[in-house]
């Protein structure tokens, strides 16, 4: 069975493009999202939840079946899964037939690929901060006030409060410098 999905966006909102793609692709039954939405979309996770072996999802774009490169792996890995298929018309992806499901495979070196080239734009802006004298992180407090806030502890004269009003140190940070867990 060929399932058609389709879902609202922006330069379709009432979905019609996409059900013209997907009768002219020769789906048998029409699975229609209301909403554009990540986070409201039922009729997607029901359809494969209910998909069989041998079944053929097909939508007009990956634009339209999945929200981000993470997401679309998920997707076709669970379509795998369930024995059925994925077909994206616009761009002629047609997982029934590739071979050992080649668009899987270049789906994760894609999500691989922006894993690391945002980890290595993060390690370049770290670099560069510290070329340019700037410490990246949170910035350190002055060791006057650590130590100062470490008496006022000991001394069991001040309460927590009295000590983050006079030092500016919380609970948390103290308790970090003190070795102790704030569960003690």
């Amino acid at each position: 069975m060929q399932i058609g999905y389709a879902r609202p966006y922006p330069s379709d909102p009432d979905r019609e493009k996409q059900k013209q793609i997907l009768q002219e692709a020769g789906c048998d039954t029409f699975i229609n999202e209301i909403h554009f939405s990540s986070g409201q979309r039922p009729e997607l996770m029901n359809m494969i939840k209910s998909v069989q072996p041998g079944d053929k999802i097909v939508v007009s774009s990956l634009l339209t079946f999945a929200d981000s490169t993470r997401n679309l792996f998920e997707l076709l890995q669970e379509i795998e899964w369930k024995e059925a298929f994925f077909h994206s018309v616009q761009e002629d992806i047609d997982t029934s037939k590739e071979d050992h499901n080649s668009f899987k495979k270049i789906v994760k070196h894609i999500i691989d690929f922006e894993s690391d080239l945002l980890s290595e734009k993060t390690k370049e802006g770290i670099h560069e901060a510290k070329q340019k004298g700037s410490i990246p992180g949170r910035p350190r407090i002055p060791d006057e006030n650590v130590k100062k806030a470490i008496q006022m502890y000991e001394s069991k004269k001040y309460s927590l409060a009295d000590i983050k009003n006079t030092t500016g140190i919380s609970k948390t940070t103290l308790y970090r410098y003190l070795g102790k867990s704030q569960d003690s």
